[in-house]
């Protein structure tokens, strides 16, 4: 019969869509062009959430161009206790390097910012989940001890899930190594800067993260020690929605600072100018 004939032309044809066009914000749970993403300085237009950037992308954002001097640059990561979950460590080691490439998740140097000399450490989150282990730590306490040393400001950028437990013990004793260099720097007159990012969690946040004469957070950076689920757990009781956002700890005096990342490099030339 006629009417179940179908005409020549009714089905559309299927439109293959490139694979990495769209993104979907952590924050807001929209799907968000890419590319309109990454022209934002990786924020999402629709919340502002600001989504993970690598280690040298915010040094690139944060420092002037060409100034940046790595330093602590031949640590590699042993592996002492011989451990393996279900990869080996220096199978997830291995991985780390080709994901984000770089030889740990902390990339430590020199720089200016504006007209200030600084120091600066910044953990990558790509590598290991930015996770302190020895080498994490004796990069953080070169750069900390260099700076008391050059009588400079020190900076650093934290995104971290916390002490890295492929090293057991030795990451935990990273906790007390970090803090002592910063016990140690502020017998300076210079500024400690703290700027966490998201994620900030367990032992980093536990120990250097939390221990600067300023802190700053990017807009909802979820920033804590334990995660939300072991809190509630704990204390029996529902926790607010923001919690542990940067909002929520600015309100309750946490932080010092929520600061977009567009506005991070002129409000830290701010802070220096006011302080050193």
């Amino acid at each position: 019969m006629a009417w179940f004939k179908k005409e020549k032309g009714t089905i559309p044809k299927k439109v293959k869509v490139p694979e990495g066009l769209w993104a979907k914000c952590d924050g807001c749970k929209e799907i968000v062009y890419r590319k309109e993403v990454e022209k934002n300085l990786k924020i999402c237009p629709k919340c502002n959430y600001h989504f993970r950037i690598s280690a040298k992308e915010r040094i690139a954002l944060l420092v002037d161009e060409g100034s940046f001097n790595e330093i602590a640059s031949g640590f590699t990561t042993a592996d002492p206790l011989n451990f393996k979950d279900q990869i080996s460590y220096k199978d997830r080691l291995k991985s780390s390097l080709t994901k984000a490439g770089i030889k740990e998740a902390a990339i430590a140097g020199t720089a200016s910012i504006g007209k200030f000399q600084i120091i600066l450490v910044v953990l990558d989150f790509a590598f290991m989940g930015g996770s302190m282990g020895s080498v994490v730590g004796e990069k953080f306490a070169i750069a900390a001890e260099k700076a008391l040393e050059d009588d400079l400001p020190f900076i650093a950028v934290s995104s971290s899930g916390g002490a890295r437990m492929q090293e057991g013990i030795l990451s935990l004793m990273q906790m007390a190594k970090t803090s002592a260099a910063i016990a140690r720097f502020k017998k300076n007159s210079k500024p400690y800067i703290s700027i966490l990012t998201d994620p900030t969690f367990g032992g980093v946040t536990a120990s250097f993260a939390s221990l600067g004469d300023i802190i700053i957070a990017e807009p909802k950076s979820l920033i804590g020690f334990a995660g939300p689920r072991v809190i509630e757990q704990t204390i029996k009781q529902q926790l607010p929605d923001d919690f542990q956002r940067a909002e929520f700890l600015l309100q309750h005096g946490m932080i010092d600072l929520s600061v977009n990342r567009k506005d991070m490099k002129q409000t830290i030339i701010k802070i220096l100018s006011l302080t050193t």
